[in-house]
């Protein structure tokens, strides 16, 4: 059975997969040859002011979560985004690729738990 899996950029280990970047920023050292992607939704990713606000801290997680599920639903590109994902998963797996550190507290955790509702 396929699943979306949440994928570090960084990670020495990658699966196969169809390959979705979710950041909005392009990951600092990574080329886009290495990088080996087959989507770039920077359109799905947080707004720039909430990526800002949040900034990474483990203590407004939970109002980070809230917002960016907000901005979820509000966003024009999700449809064709849940489309494509709908479609990748009846053939093989979807790779959410991230660039942040903290592998519980991020955007692409936020946007597979929307995404699985949805489907």
């Amino acid at each position: 059975m396929t699943e979306i899996k949440l994928i570090r950029i960084y990670a020495h280990e990658q699966p196969e997969g169809y390959r979705i970047l979710v950041d909005r920023l392009w990951p600092r050292g990574i080329s886009k040859v290495k990088a080996n992607l087959d989507e770039w939704a920077k359109e799905i990713g947080p707004s720039t002011n909430l990526r800002k606000w949040f900034n990474h801290d483990d203590n407004k997680f939970a109002s980070f979560k809230d917002k960016y599920l907000a901005e979820l639903e509000q966003n024009p590109a999700m449809p064709q985004f849940l489309a494509l994902v709908k479609t990748q998963l009846s053939k093989q797996d979807v790779l959410f690729l991230y660039g942040a550190k903290n592998k519980e507290h991020n955007q692409a955790v936020v946007l597979k738990e929307y995404l699985e509702r949805q489907l």
